[in-house]
């Protein structure tokens, strides 16, 4: 990459961090003027745009990983059944005419009943049915939905079938096609609202997904598609927008607010950029915030060239929170302006669910239930994540061996056959338990939540050894006589967990006293310190090989074999085919966090 490319990539990157913390004191917008005109009073109007995000499939306050209600220990819910009744109080309250119902992405994955739908009943078969989130978001009235990444997790064709089922656009105006450079979704939506005694009042929207489907869904949309940087496609649609007579401008945007990215720089295009694009780009009125599952009710960005305020919201992730943008109008000097904005949150766990939406959905819920119920196998011993994180845990030792065994069978009778297999695997969630006794479908996929596929690539010892020390970056250096503190030991620098890995097949300490990059002691393969020469057949995941998490080495390393089945299921189909899960099958102590030497455990 050129050096200026990336110096303008850690520019915007420090500028975007900085955004949030200078919000509080942002110079006020430039307003339409209050003065009345003798015997002319100034016409208003009031319009709210109410907005979700990252809802992953979830449209009944159900867990089906534990087959109960959904709760956590703040007593939140979820689901667009809650949703449903958030939007409609709005309508009331503000008049139907005078709303509109917003979503910025990352809508078809991550329940069991996404899943279903995509995989097990597919809604791309011929005759098949009508994907629940478009059945749930037609009934709620969705005007308009921005695509998030993960819309691509199952290949554009399942998408373009959601898409076609969908009442409402799926926007993207930074999805191009790879050939003409055309948007291949609608970028941008219009809606005109009536107003007693004045011209109407046009409201534009413009959807922007994240540059990062280029990495993590590459196998799908390589040679297809392209994913430019937000900032950019803003600049060049915003003022189309406002020339085609646009009196707001809302941005549904599938990109968090910090101005950082996961992927390095992999890619010249930033993945958290919306208040960036709110700093950089004139013309916009508000922003919805998606993909980076957090909550913020209010964040006001002073854009640079302008001097007014840009006002954006994200609601919480999986329909638990519906962001109002609350739009005050006046019509002056012939035009209407953008007199204030203000953003606000609701809270689904406030109202019950809307009997429309669960009625609605009652026979999907009710099939995808049954079918997470399938009883595949028994286990001899409980096996838990709660401590997989900081800890060599038999559960997770269940996720590599049946990579290693899938990706040695693929190998068979190819030149590689030879070479020692690998995994890499991650403790993706801190809850997850196979309890000793029948296990079901929905007992293996709490395991494995995402529905990545699996990858062969080649790499060397050095390379292996390099991974492993990005890893161990996760944990927090610790001095040899300071106390542990599990809750305090993981996730240095804000790393997520599903961004560390263990690796399978080899042996070695973490040592986290030292700094990082200098943590792995003791590396061996079979019992022999580990020659950096040697090769490998590594066994990950898409999201890692593609880029994802930003791991050295392996995104650009040979791809030996891939495939498309996803992880989870082959995790069950080992499982079925065992009959018993035993851990003496597969579990193995192959890491553990020391301390100049001695064991933290």
């Amino acid at each position: 990459m050129p050096l200026n490319r990336r110096k303008f990539l850690e520019k915007s990157a420090v500028t975007g961090a900085g955004v949030a913390l200078t919000s509080a004191v942002a110079a006020p917008a430039a307003r339409a003027a209050e003065a009345k005109k003798p015997g002319k009073p100034v016409k208003r109007y009031s319009l709210t745009v109410m907005g979700t995000t990252d809802l992953h499939g979830h449209i009944f306050n159900w867990d089906y990983f534990k087959d109960a209600e959904y709760s956590d220990a703040q007593g939140n819910a979820q689901g667009l059944a809650r949703i449903s009744t958030l939007v409609e109080q709005v309508r009331r309250e503000k008049g139907r005419g005078n709303t509109l119902l917003l979503d910025a992405g990352d809508t078809i994955q991550g329940t069991p009943l996404t899943y279903y739908y995509a995989k097990v009943d597919p809604i791309t078969a011929e005759g098949g049915p009508v994907h629940p989130m478009a059945q749930a978001m037609n009934a709620i009235g969705y005007d308009a939905v921005a695509l998030g990444n993960h819309e691509f997790n199952y290949g554009i064709e399942t998408l373009r079938k959601f898409e076609s089922q969908c009442r409402f656009p799926l926007l993207g105006a930074n999805a191009l096609d790879a050939k003409t450079l055309k948007p291949a979704f609608p970028p941008y939506f219009m809606k005109t609202f009536r107003v007693k005694g004045a011209p109407p009042v046009k409201v534009a929207v413009l959807g922007l997904t994240n540059p990062g489907i280029a990495i993590w869904d590459k196998a799908y949309v390589q040679g297809k598609l392209t994913f430019p940087g937000l900032e950019e496609q803003a600049a060049k649609w915003v003022p189309k927008l406002r020339s085609m007579g646009a009196d707001v401008v809302v941005v549904s945007a599938h990109s968090g607010s910090s101005g950082t990215s996961s992927y390095g720089d992999q890619l010249p295009y930033i993945e958290n950029s919306a208040a960036l694009v709110a700093q950089q780009v004139p013309g916009i009125d508000a922003i919805l915030v998606g993909h980076a599952h957090t909550e913020i009710a209010e964040l006001k960005v002073t854009n640079t060239a302008t001097g007014r305020t840009v006002v954006l919201s994200e609601p919480l992730a999986y329909a638990e929170r519906l962001s109002l943008f609350d739009i005050e109008l006046v019509f002056e000097k012939g035009e209407w302006a953008v007199e204030s904005v203000a953003a606000t949150v609701r809270d689904s766990k406030t109202v019950a669910d809307d009997p429309k939406i669960t009625k609605l959905l009652k026979d999907e819920h009710d099939v995808v239930v049954a079918y997470v119920n399938q009883v595949v196998g028994t286990a001899t011993d409980t096996l838990t994540t709660v401590e997989a994180r900081y800890k060599d845990a038999p559960i997770i030792d269940l996720i590599t061996t049946v990579q290693e065994d899938v990706v040695k069978a693929a190998l068979v009778g190819t030149s590689y056959a030879s070479l020692p297999v690998i995994a890499q695997a991650s403790p993706f969630s801190r809850t997850s338990e196979i309890p000793a006794g029948e296990v079901t479908i929905r007992d293996l996929s709490s395991l494995y939540v995402f529905d990545n596929t699996l990858v062969a690539k080649l790499m060397t010892g050095a390379q292996v050894r390099a991974y492993l020390e990005y890893s161990a970056q996760y944990f927090v250096q610790t001095a040899v006589d300071a106390a542990v503190d599990v809750d305090k030991l993981t996730n240095a620098g804000n790393r997520p967990d599903y961004n560390y890995d263990y690796v399978s097949g080899l042996t070695y300490d973490i040592d986290i006293a030292r700094a990082a990059g200098s943590r792995i002691r003791n590396l061996s393969y079979n019992g022999v310190a580990l020659d950096d020469a040697q090769q490998f057949v590594f066994a990950v995941n898409n999201y890692r090989a593609n880029g994802g998490g930003a791991f050295p080495h392996v995104a650009s390393a040979q791809e030996l074999w891939s495939e498309s089945t996803e992880i989870r299921t082959r995790i069950s189909e080992w499982v079925t085919a065992k009959g018993v899960l035993d851990p003496q099958e597969f579990a193995s102590v192959d890491w553990r966090l020391t301390r100049d030497g001695t064991p933290v455990f």
